[in-house]
């Protein structure tokens, strides 16, 4: 008997710090810091296909988001990664190609470029201009084109966004902070 136990706690110590350290990064990548791969264009220019970004739950916890910062949410089941366009209250409104809130168009230079349009698209589930709910954020994708965001799917609520971007770790040459 004393055999069977002494084998049992060889055993138990063998397996202790492989399965904390596995429950560890189980916590971390739940409620702290997580890794998700990007794979559409509908964040370019600021952020591509392929790229790999640490993304940080903890300030969602103690805050909301704010306009201008990117932002993980959930949407049909699928995490999604879009810009916080407007925050609860604000009336959002497309006119001339530019995204206007509460009546001014917003300075979007710092991630777009001069080029960029914005359209209205014709499957939209909301009308312009339109106010956003209490609770609710509406998003849109930098790459205005090419991205399925709030436009189409209307806002999202404040429970679904989950993480706001970080940091790139891939690829090496454009490594760093995403904003």
């Amino acid at each position: 008997m004393n055999r069977y136990y002494t084998k049992v706690r060889k055993i138990i110590e063998m397996i202790k710090e492989p399965m904390l350290a596995v429950l560890t990064a189980l916590l971390i990548s739940s409620f702290i810091i997580s890794h998700t791969r990007i794979p559409t264009e509908s964040m370019k220019h600021t952020i591509y296909p392929g790229d790999h970004l640490i993304v940080n739950r903890i300030p969602y916890y103690y805050r909301n988001p704010e306009r201008g910062e990117i932002a993980v949410f959930t949407y049909e089941e699928d995490h999604l990664i879009k810009r916080v366009i407007g925050l609860p209250g604000d009336i959002i409104d497309i006119i001339n190609n530019e995204v206007h809130v509460n009546g001014k168009a917003i300075d979007e230079s710092r991630y777009l470029d001069e080029t960029t349009k914005t359209y209205l698209y014709s499957g939209s589930v909301i009308d312009f201009p339109y106010k956003v709910p209490s609770g609710y954020y509406f998003m849109m994708g930098d790459n205005r084109i090419n991205s399925k965001d709030s436009r189409v799917f209307g806002p999202i609520p404040r429970t679904a966004i989950i993480a706001k971007a970080g940091f790139r770790i891939f690829p090496l040459q454009r490594i760093g902070v995403v904003e």
